[in-house]
This record gives structure tokens, C-alpha cells and sequence, in this order.
């Protein structure tokens, strides 16, 4: 069985950066593409899984959306 999960996927100007939601732990992949940045962090996500074990999956609330939203701070 696959189990779905979210993964936020940041594009900045040397490439992109993504992180999963709802794992123990961090985890971080990068590439120069947006497909890239997605492979590298579903390796890594698996090679932290067998790391740690299957717990590392087990958080108090799982994700059910992700949200973007935009703030000012006065400096």
C-alpha cells in the first residue's frame, strides 16, 4: 500500500528546495528543477525511514491541507 503525503516545494533563484509535512525528523531535497528538488526528497524520505524506522511516520495529527499565505513585518 502507498501512503500519500504532502511535500512543499520552494522555488528560489539557485533552484528549488522541498521538505515533506508530517514526518519526525528533517528532511530536505534540492535540484535545479522543480522535478528534481521532488526526486531528491522522496529519497530522502525513504532513505530517513529506513534510517529510523517506520515510527518516524507516526505524528500526533497527520497534515490534511498545506496553505501558503503572505505577511508584512514593519521593520
Amino acid at each position: 500500500m502507498i501512503k500519500q503525503y504532502k511535500i512543499i516545494v520552494e522555488k528560489h533563484p539557485d533552484g528549488y528546495v522541498a521538505y515533506p509535512l508530517g514526518l519526525k525528523g528533517v528532511v530536505v531535497g534540492q535540484g535545479d528543477t522543480y522535478e528534481e528538488a521532488l526526486a531528491d526528497v522522496k529519497s530522502a524520505r525513504k532513505f530517513h525511514i529506513e534510517t529510523f524506522g517506520e515510527e518516524v511516520l507516526e505524528v500526533d495529527q497527520p497534515v490534511l491541507e498545506a496553505f501558503v499565505a503572505e505577511a508584512g513585518v514593519e521593520s
